[in-house]
């Protein structure tokens, strides 16, 4: 099973961390052991003093295929999850000024944030999938897919020109503007449609 991840794929995003807006999908990855299930809490790794949430919908992929067709891309997904990409914020700028990959800022244990999947059949409107973040009850991200700059069937061709897509990898697609630092005590609470699927104590 494979993570993923999809990097400045919002354009207020890509802003707000002075970035520029790529012309091409931006991957990385995420090992399994980076998984957060089941609404357990997420203890600040020590190695971090700036401990970033990121709020995503996640795909997870319905069958195998490689090298994907534009008109076939839809039959690869179904199902849709809320997912978070904690990042270590500090660390990652320290590793962009020197030119250095991501992972250790992005892919450490238990970063990437997981709830339950949803059918897309049962959204009011799987086209534009409205989401949300709050931290301590007060919403910090609000987003829709309908202003990813790369969709998902864009994202399942892309991707699958590099990697065998397989049955169960999951893709993260991308966060909205509005990221930002966590501490001890706080709660994320992350919701598809304004249904709540995930619950995560800061620790």
């Amino acid at each position: 099973m494979k993570i993923i991840c999809i990097g400045r794929n919002y354009v207020a995003h890509a802003a707000e961390l002075k970035n520029a807006v790529p012309k091409n999908p931006l991957i990385f990855m995420k090992p399994p052991t980076a998984l957060l299930l089941k609404d357990k809490p997420m203890y600040i790794p020590e190695f971090t003093n700036d401990l970033h949430y990121e709020a995503e919908i996640v795909l997870k992929i319905a069958k195998n295929g490689r090298h994907v067709q534009p008109e076939f891309a839809r039959e690869y997904y179904t199902q849709i999850a809320f997912g978070i990409d904690f990042t270590a914020r500090d660390l990652q700028s320290q590793l962009k000024e020197k030119g250095h990959p991501w992972e250790i800022a992005k892919g450490f244990d238990f970063s990437a944030g997981l709830s339950e999947f949803i059918n897309m059949s049962d959204l009011e409107n799987s086209e534009h999938i409205q989401f949300h973040l709050d931290l301590n009850g007060e919403t910090v991200q609000n987003g829709n897919t309908k202003d990813l700059i790369f969709d998902f069937d864009t994202l399942i061709v892309y991707i699958s020109k590099f990697f065998k897509l397989q049955q169960g990898d999951i893709i993260y697609t991308g966060t909205p503007a509005g990221v930002g630092p966590v501490k001890i005590g706080d709660t994320l609470e992350g919701y598809i449609e304004n249904k709540k699927l995930l619950s995560c104590d800061i620790k």
